[in-house]
């Protein structure tokens, strides 16, 4: 079976982007000089370019035209991102990210919730036990590149600065959150999922719906075995997120 005209004009398209013919900030000619060029009417051409929009190469703007999206860079999760590491203020995020204090933007928005099942199963709680839910959408300067919801029991941090998003982001953290309330967090475990993104997610992360994401659901741990906070879920765009893993093995 033959394949469709426009998946093999993407196809042709996207190996001039990889090949650097189109570069990053590159203007692709207009419709009708596209049309001609591959000799098929706009509607082809436009749901060619559509394929790659999804798929994050290109963006186009209101008079701005289409035009080829910069390359963002690889960024690697270390297995010891969660490690306290003296020097200037940061998070695992930044350290994640390779940023200093000043780059890093942090949006928030804090409610109060009860548990649900779910949530519930991930705590080791009961159903109904009152939560504080904190939604982050974080920033290496003004690109967001990770959005989460960050649960906490409300009876561990009910009047205290964590509490208040005022006062994020925090350097440090959740561990260093966790130990101004004198709870020692000494595990943290984290399970990894990925697909497509959601509409939101692909909205709010600026990226084509066609991009994959990575979604993982943290855990931290208290000495007494006591889970403390819940991440669920964490996202990151999957395409250009390495996770490192260290694996310590006896003789």
């Amino acid at each position: 079976m033959a394949q469709p005209e426009y998946l093999r004009i993407a196809h042709e398209l996207r190996r001039c982007i990889s090949s650097g013919e189109f570069g990053p900030g590159d203007q692709l000619p207009t419709l009708l000089p596209l049309a001609r060029h591959y000799d098929v009417s706009e509607t082809t051409i436009r749901n060619a370019l559509a394929l790659l929009r999804n798929e994050g190469l290109i963006e186009t703007r209101a008079r701005a035209g289409t035009r080829v999206r910069q390359t963002p860079p690889v960024h690697r999760m270390a297995a010891d991102r969660y490690r306290n590491k003296p020097g200037a203020p940061s998070t695992p995020y930044t350290r994640d990210q390779g940023i200093g204090w000043s780059e890093y933007r942090l949006d928030k928005k804090f409610e109060r919730v009860e548990a649900t099942p779910d949530l519930a199963s991930l705590f080791e709680c009961e159903v109904g036990e009152r939560l504080l839910a904190r939604h982050f959408v974080f920033h290496d300067n003004d690109t967001p590149t990770q959005m989460s919801t960050s649960y906490v029991r409300w009876s561990d941090v009910e009047g205290t600065p964590v509490a208040d998003a005022i006062h994020e982001p925090w350097p440090g953290g959740t561990r260093a959150q966790m130990a101004s309330l004198g709870i020692r967090v000494t595990r943290i475990t984290e399970s990894f999922t990925s697909g497509m993104p959601t509409e939101i997610e692909a909205k709010i992360l600026r990226i084509g719906t066609g991009v994959p994401v990575l979604r993982y659901t943290r855990r931290h741990v208290a000495d007494n075995g006591r889970i403390v906070e819940v991440g669920h879920p964490i996202v990151r765009r999957g395409d250009t997120t390495v996770v490192d893993f260290v694996i310590d093995l006896e003789d």
